[in-house]
């Protein structure tokens, strides 16, 4: 009589070939991504000093009060942002390298925001230094997901089952 070895009952999914070339250099530049993302929002906190004057520039009629609150919203808002872009890259690597196809989507849905968000950097007077960051940014995103989408990306990221 065949006795089966006891299981969880959950089935076993088969082993995932490694990453390709394509999809590993698509995780380092989503590295890229988190790196450049970090150095801009310290860039953008030593900065932050100069925020006060531009509100009271923009904003005259503010009191003193007003703008001390809409600076630390501003402060906070960056800092926010800038850590959830940070954990978003990093979240996208660690899961496109696993083979995650769901991430996969994530990124180019993260990059297709990320093209619309230009258009408001490119619509508003900016420094140099303030377009640098999100133009590198863009590029860097455009660069991880055209490697997400080889041939041999496609491969990887196919169910276990289905190749």
């Amino acid at each position: 009589m065949y006795q089966p070895y006891p299981s969880s009952g959950k089935p076993v999914e088969p082993e995932r070939p490694p990453a390709p070339p394509s999809v590993l250099n698509a995780v380092k530049l989503m590295y890229v991504g988190a790196a450049i993302s970090t150095v801009s929002l310290v860039i953008a906190l030593i900065d932050i000093g100069g925020t006060k004057d531009a509100i009271r520039k923009a904003r005259p009629s503010l009191t003193a009060t007003q703008v001390n609150q809409l600076n630390t919203f501003i402060i906070s808002l960056a800092i926010v942002s800038g850590l959830l872009g940070i954990g978003l890259w990093l979240w996208m690597a660690w899961a496109n390298k696993q083979g995650k196809n769901w991430a996969r989507i994530v990124s180019t849905v993260l990059f297709g925001l990320a093209t619309l968000d230009m258009v408001g950097v490119f619509s508003q007077p900016k420094t140099l230094l303030g377009l640098v960051f999100p133009v590198l940014t863009w590029l860097v995103g455009l660069g991880a997901v055209w490697l997400l989408w080889r041939p041999d990306s496609t491969a990887f990221f196919k169910p276990q089952g289905f190749r």
